[in-house]
């Protein structure tokens, strides 16, 4: 079992991976999250977890899939050609995928996408990460 919490910084409340899958440093990562009725940002009256927080749980498995190194920290840089096609209710369990197109500088740009059963609920086009102390 990979550890999650000696590569990124993330703790609870805003550690949005609960394993990762498979991985192969610098080119991608499988990872998935299970949305439970106790999470902090489930409330009426949407009770699904919030598309951003999709977002930014594929970011944090593109930082994942990049840092090899304690002492990195991985930011969220920018996003392009975010497309929301459905939501992740609790019970559900979102699989994750990110792929790294470019890594230049420390800046790594990927593509990602999350399902929940067969169905894509979100397809990220650019999801550029800085790594910082890489």
């Amino acid at each position: 079992m990979i550890d999650i919490q000696s590569i990124i910084p993330h703790r609870y409340p805003f550690l949005m991976i609960d394993q990762i899958l498979e991985i192969e440093e610098g080119k991608w990562a499988k990872g998935y999250k299970n949305v439970t009725i106790n999470e902090w940002f489930i409330a009426e009256p949407y009770n699904c977890m919030p598309s951003m927080m999709i977002v930014e749980a594929l970011a944090q498995l593109g930082a994942f899939a990049t840092m090899s190194q304690e002492n990195s920290l991985g930011f969220l840089s920018s996003l392009n050609g975010i497309e929301f096609l459905g939501n992740a209710y609790p019970g559900d369990r979102i699989e994750l995928y990110y792929e790294v197109v470019k890594n230049r500088r420390g800046f790594v740009l990927g593509k990602g996408k999350a399902t929940v059963g067969n169905q894509v609920i979100i397809r990220a086009e650019e999801i550029m990460i800085y790594i910082q102390g890489s």
